[in-house]
């Protein structure tokens, strides 16, 4: 044999060792996604003696992380059943008032409803229980009567209940097809969707026919592991329909969040709703997540943000004074302190913890309008904090793009510009972690079926402020809880909190209501290694003027909870 004829024959085994190469990888691929990623999907498929004949539901789950790493469900499927009738056949057996008696002892139903579905002539589908148990089924499929069908079937369902039901939002109707329709559940759509099971095709035929998509030219299916923490988030939940109760208000909220990594722990609004009923809703305004949805002018919590600003371009600081007269006149308007009072040469910090909104006009007047705006957008007001949720709003601050020295003197106390609370959340957050603004985030990572996880890492924060004006704005809200808010009885002798009040009329038509309010509240703790932001407000409570009345002590409290909870050490 000549070395040309077996150079040939060597080229002929290296080229049928690839192809067998090739195959045996295109086997292994196909039977890890049938045996591993789809394993139960097609275990269901082997079970078809109760398969509805239309496309099977399947979706991902979304779970909630606790403070340990534990994974606990917060949106799963369900398994049940759904019974349907042939009117038709029942009605040629003659057996409609036989088969009514007979489904009604195991499942309750409307006589003159099932009456109606099953003398309907020549139809031959009426669905008459829909999410029956699986006893209920297969107890049904037991009696085997003719012209009555029990299908498996499968549901969206929600173990907590009302637990985060604005982060985790539904499954609805858009036109014909079901999707997330809110929250985490429209936002992540895409990755929690499942392609149909109701559709079955030759194993090879789709191995070759089909391999782009088999390895790799898909949308990658996962679950979805979230950020918050359920024991906290009921905590936060249960407080608020508290708050609520009490001063009979429009609407609560809150929002905790680590701020240096944007976790967000919980997020609540009350009213709330469960989305396992959420047709049973005749406002569907409650299905809006306000926290991310909707903007407010947030009154004197911005004044720190104000403070900040001023400390930083180093031309105030918390011992600086000026000449408190009780008001400032400019462009035909007179702005006032709360109270309309005097109190003569003081200290900002004073004016801090006394909420006077002379200091913080003489902070914008020694800073500069333009400077002034400039930090505003550099907190990250009037944009998309880019959190991971749907239909996120934007503040809106035309108002500092006036010529008129009193616009920017009202949104140095938090008047004239609307924000979101998850905005002013991550604007405080930026204060809190010495002087980054990161980005809040709900998810934490995605668990592909492929057998991969991505985790949801936070980006390198822009930073907004210096660590040391960070630190002396910390300094004054931890001066203004233990000296100020509610008479300094707010003091915790071994952990250093910091908080800020806000309350601001609300803009109603082109002027400001005089009997509706909004109670606003921003905090940390502790401040020698801060693991929380907190985020409060209520809309319009009665009988009360100031949120120091309505969100302090329910603050307090929650830092109680959370210095318990997550076990956080002293810091005094």
């Amino acid at each position: 044999m000549n070395n040309q004829l077996q150079q040939q024959i060597r080229k002929r085994v290296r080229l049928l060792s690839i192809v067998v190469l090739a195959v045996s990888l295109l086997l292994f691929t196909k039977l890890y996604m049938v045996q591993i990623v789809n394993y139960d999907e097609f275990s269901e498929r082997a079970d078809r003696q109760y398969q509805k004949p239309a496309d099977a539901f399947n979706r991902g789950t979304i779970y909630f992380s606790d403070r340990t790493g534990n994974l606990i469900s917060a949106a799963t499927l369900k398994t049940g059943f759904l019974i349907a009738i042939n009117p038709k056949i029942l009605q040629k057996n003659n057996s409609v008032e036989s088969a009514y008696q007979k489904i009604s002892a195991i499942i309750p139903l409307d006589e003159a409803v099932f009456l109606s579905q099953a003398n309907k002539a020549n139809d031959t589908y009426e669905e008459v229980k829909k999410r029956a148990s699986e006893d209920e089924g297969k107890a049904i499929a037991a009696l085997k009567i003719p012209g009555v069908s029990v299908f498996k079937d499968k549901w969206r369902y929600y173990p907590g209940g009302t637990l985060a039901a604005h982060v985790l939002g539904f499954m609805g109707y858009k036109g014909d097809e079901i999707s997330g329709r809110y929250g985490l559940e429209r936002q992540y759509n895409d990755t929690l969707s499942r392609e149909s099971d109701a559709v079955y095709v030759n194993f090879f035929a789709e191995m070759f026919s089909n391999l782009k998509k088999t390895v790799g030219d898909r949308d990658f299916e996962g679950d979805i592991v979230t950020t918050i923490e359920p024991r906290t988030q009921a905590y936060v939940e249960n407080m608020l329909k508290g708050i609520q109760s009490q001063y009979s208000a429009e609407r609560t909220g809150a929002i905790i969040m680590n701020p240096s990594t944007g976790e967000i722990h919980a997020m609540a609004i009350n009213p709330t709703f469960d989305p396992n009923n959420f047709k049973e809703e005749k406002n569907v305004g409650v299905f809006k997540n306000d926290l991310v949805e909707s903007v407010y002018e947030m009154g004197s919590i911005i004044k720190p943000l104000t403070m900040a600003v001023g400390v930083d371009q180093g031309k105030v600081h918390a011992t600086s004074t000026y000449n408190d007269t009780g008001s400032i006149s400019s462009d035909g308007r007179t702005i006032w302190n709360f109270d309309k009072k005097g109190r003569g040469v003081i200290t900002l910090q004073y004016a801090l913890s006394k909420s006077l909104n002379t200091g913080f006009a003489y902070i914008v007047q020694r800073v500069g309008n333009k400077t002034f705006a400039e930090y505003v957008h550099k907190f990250g007001l009037g944009e998309r904090t880019g959190i991971d949720l749907p239909n996120e709003s934007k503040g809106l601050l035309d108002n500092l793009k006036s010529p008129r020295n009193i616009e920017y003197i009202t949104a140095s106390f938090g008047q004239g510009i609307a924000v979101s609370p998850i905005e002013v959340t991550r604007a405080f957050a930026s204060v809190v972690n010495g002087g980054k603004l990161v980005q809040p985030r709900v998810v934490k990572k995605i668990q592909y079926k492929v057998g991969f996880t991505k985790e949801v890492n936070q980006s390198e924060p822009l930073r907004v402020i210096s660590e040391s004006t960070a630190e002396e704005i910390r300094n004054m809200m931890v001066y203004n809880v233990d000296n100020s808010l509610l008479d300094g009885k707010a003091k915790n002798p071994r952990y250093a909190i910091g908080a800020k009040t806000g309350t601001a009329q609300i803009a109603e038509r082109g002027s400001y209501s005089e009997d509706r309010f909004l109670h606003s509240f921003v905090g940390f703790l502790p401040e020698g290694d801060p693991q929380f932001v907190v985020f409060m407000y209520i809309v319009n409570p009665r009988g009360v003027n100031f949120a120091s009345e309505t969100l302090a002590k329910p603050f307090i409290e929650l830092t109680k909870f959370l210095i318990n909870y997550y076990q956080i050490p002293p810091d005094r």
